[in-house]
């Protein structure tokens, strides 16, 4: 198969996996033209009957994905361009519900952070095994007076639970690879350095399986219709974004450097004195 070059992601195809590297610097922030690439990537692999897996990692060492883009709203006009293919939910949204409806198994290598936006990405897969030391996921949109608005309260409420949901979203807390796994925010903490032979065995094996066994399998097993919920969080979100706060801490946070790699290591940290400051 033959696909077009992406200016952030980087695919490599081999023995029917789909290997998708993640690459925005400097901190692997989810932007408009990222979004934009997995539109058009998903969508050609959707066709593509010898891919069977697709394995997401990072090109950063340190960042799955950092979060949405604080430069997200300039690339709205940009974003018209695949509205039309998202009828019920947002845009955001709709690359996770992309994710949950691939007839390939989708599967993240979580060997970094993954905050906010990125953390929506990670639990939109089907499946997620993170490095015990590096792997680490947070929903922190609350710290800026907005809620997750790319499916995370959804996404969390089918995986967590409703108690756990609102702790992860609610205390906006960094998580370790081993507590999300026992949440059931991902499937399982792998030792760093068995993680990738441990996601390359895995997607081998399923790449491998007899024609129709994973399209009867995902058929068997479907994502469930999460619409409903999509459309009260977006609400509850644009209801909020609009308001002087969210802008106020977002302009402040920007000014302090967000979006470089110190103030994100311990975004959380950053954020509530951002907060305190205003």
């Amino acid at each position: 198969m033959h696909l077009p070059s992406y200016s952030s992601l980087h695919v490599r195809l081999a023995g029917g996996v789909a290997t998708v590297a993640l690459d925005h610097p400097p901190v692997n922030t989810l932007d408009g033209q990222m979004m934009l690439d997995l539109h058009d990537l998903l969508g050609r692999l959707r066709a593509d009957d010898t891919t069977r897996v697709i394995v997401f990692e990072s090109a950063h060492d340190e960042f799955f994905l950092a979060h949405v883009d604080f430069g997200i709203f300039d690339s709205y006009p940009a974003l018209e361009a695949v509205r039309k293919d998202y009828l019920h939910v947002n845009v955001h949204q709709g690359i996770g519900e992309l994710l949950r409806s691939q007839p390939q198994v989708t599967i993240v290598k979580l060997a970094g952070i993954a905050r906010a936006g990125g953390a929506e990405f990670v639990a939109a897969a089907d499946m997620t095994f993170a490095g015990t030391e590096r792997g680490k996921i947070a929903q922190s949109e609350v710290l800026l007076g907005i809620i997750p608005g790319g499916g995370g309260t959804q996404l969390l409420l089918e995986k967590a639970g409703r108690n756990r949901a609102l702790e992860v979203v609610l205390g906006a807390d960094l998580f370790d690879a081993e507590t999300a796994a026992l949440y059931g925010w991902i499937n399982r903490a792998v030792p760093d350095a068995e993680l990738d032979a441990f996601v390359t065995r895995l997607a081998g094996n399923i790449a491998a399986l007899d024609p129709g066994v994973i399209e009867g399998v995902k058929r068997a097993l479907p994502a469930a219709d999460l619409t409903r919920g999509l459309n009260v969080e977006h609400d509850e979100w644009y209801r909020l974004v609009g308001g002087d706060a969210p802008g106020r801490k977002m302009r402040l946070a920007m000014e302090r450097d967000l979006q470089t790699a110190g103030p994100e290591r311990d975004l959380e940290g950053f954020l509530r004195q951002v907060s305190a400051d205003i």
